[in-house]
């Protein structure tokens, strides 16, 4: 809830959480402790980033490392010798990179830290996209990108993602969502990898409907009922 809301006041959280006051206020003094949240007059503030920075590339580089090594294993096993393939920026997509680093393989990719793993490496002939340098997520954005992308095609693209729900995949930076789509769109094959912390919360921005996607990876503490959602949108899921 705070993820999405700069305040959670008491009332709020008593009723969405079929909670009494006196249990909330106990845990409201829990999570203070644990510098998750602070209280203030009637509720309680985040302390984790707010959600501009919510995919900030440092921070979510240090986040559910297990989970994203396993991701990006599998991730890493559907792409063949030979292949080219398109990596997009994010902490999960640069895990995979670093799992390809043994393929022969054409990569072509708007991520500074993906170029980092890959550049001084014999076996992968590495293309950047150029564009506009977001400092923060550290990736290649804008028109110079979306117009280099709109002259290649692809075998597949490994795509992190914002957010999944029921209405798709979606982000909350315009220049993030422009490049993303274009990649969907001159690739072969689409596969996302997300950890289950991306289920569920709604981007500001759509990037595609559920079945622009023909893999999903994730972790294996996904909740059924979102693989029940992707299957029944035609997208293959893998749970690692």
């Amino acid at each position: 809830m705070l993820e999405s809301r700069d305040f959670l006041d008491l009332e709020t959280l008593c009723r969405e959480l079929d909670a009494s006051e006196s249990s909330v206020r106990r845990d409201l003094d829990m999570l203070e402790e644990e510098k998750v949240l602070r209280r203030v007059y009637g509720g309680a503030v985040s302390l984790q980033p707010p959600p501009g920075r919510a995919f900030d590339y440092a921070v979510e580089s240090v986040r559910f490392n297990d989970e994203k090594e396993r991701i990006a294993k599998l991730a890493a096993s559907l792409i063949e010798d030979g292949q080219t393939v398109i990596l997009d920026g994010g902490s999960t997509v640069a895990a995979v990179a670093s799992e390809l680093a043994t393929k022969s393989l054409h990569v072509i990719t708007n991520s500074l830290p993906i170029a980092e793993v890959l550049e001084q490496l014999r076996n992968i002939e590495l293309t950047l996209t150029g564009g506009y340098l977001d400092p923060r997520l550290r990736v290649m954005l804008g028109p110079f990108c979306e117009q280099m992308l709109s002259g290649i095609r692809a075998d597949a693209v490994i795509m992190g993602i914002g957010s999944i729900s029921e209405a798709g995949f979606s982000n909350n930076n315009t220049l993030v969502v422009g490049s993303e789509q274009k990649m969907i769109e001159i690739a072969g094959k689409v596969i996302i990898v997300a950890d289950r912390t991306k289920f569920g919360r709604g981007g500001m921005i759509p990037v595609a409907p559920l079945n622009a996607a023909d893999i999903v990876v994730s972790d294996r503490d996904l909740a059924p009922g979102y693989v029940d959602l992707l299957t029944r949108s035609g997208v293959e899921v893998l749970l690692a």
